[in-house]
């Protein structure tokens, strides 16, 4: 695999009596699909807040593409930022605006691109999400899985190195869901970024991801691929690929 683009050792985080990280460590290589899996509540929000600087962890270290995290300034922290896609729960879009506009907007931070440039960036973000028919809709006119597929378009404009996926499944169809989890395969192989896919759908993990963390009371459990941790010896891993 190579170039470790993250490494993340032994993150802890606790808010007042309530530890949600107690002892977290992975790495991840350059082009690889990491799942990060567990139930609701088991600190993988936070622990996405942690990775970019949000949230300062209690104790542990961050390092992501040759930078630690916790040593970063504010303009050092925002360049490290520009370079990390992220794809939320809600896809983020802005509803007064166009899906076109939409996908501008994070361009606009970059000296002034030409026009047509833009337009060919825009453009080839949404063919890659399979959606260029949608180019002047509105976000309201979108379905659930459409509007992710938008989010992740405006996301991969900036070619980022490494993208975080926040529950790229919730809340749609299981036929949507397999959907978005095979274009997140795809982006991995066309773009060959790293990614971690925080979920709690296993399906989603065994489409899309090389390799799953399994999270349990704030502690990573277990690591393996899919087939692996369906064979696991852990009664409590095993119960979630049946």
């Amino acid at each position: 695999m190579g170039t470790i683009v993250a490494n993340i050792s032994h993150l802890k985080k606790s808010f007042g009596d309530n530890v949600v990280l107690k002892d977290i460590s992975f790495k991840i290589n350059k082009g690889e699909n990491l799942a990060i899996f567990g139930k609701s509540g088991s600190g993988k929000s936070v622990l996405i807040k942690c990775l970019v600087g949000l949230i300062e962890p209690d104790d542990g270290k961050v390092e992501l593409l040759d930078s630690t995290v916790s040593d970063l300034n504010n303009d050092e922290l925002n360049a490290l930022r520009k370079k990390i896609g992220f794809l939320f729960q809600s896809a983020a879009l802005y509803d007064s605006m166009t899906v076109r506009e939409n996908l501008e907007f994070p361009l606009r931070g970059q000296k002034s691109k030409p026009q047509k440039e833009v337009d060919e960036l825009v453009t080839e973000a949404l063919k890659n999400v399979g959606l260029e028919e949608a180019i002047d809709k509105m976000p309201s006119e979108l379905s659930g899985g459409m509007r992710k597929r938008v989010g992740l378009a405006r996301t991969l404009i900036l070619k980022p190195e490494i993208i975080l996926y926040d529950e790229p499944t919730t809340g749609l169809d299981p036929i949507t869901s397999k959907e978005i989890s095979q274009l997140i395969l795809d982006i991995q192989k066309k773009y060959n970024t790293a990614s971690i896919i925080i979920t709690h759908d296993i399906e989603c993990a065994r489409i899309a991801a090389n390799r799953i963390i399994m999270i349990k009371d704030g502690t990573s459990v277990a690591e393996g691929t899919y087939e692996e941790l369906a064979e696991s010896k852990d009664e409590w891993v095993r119960s979630f690929f049946k």
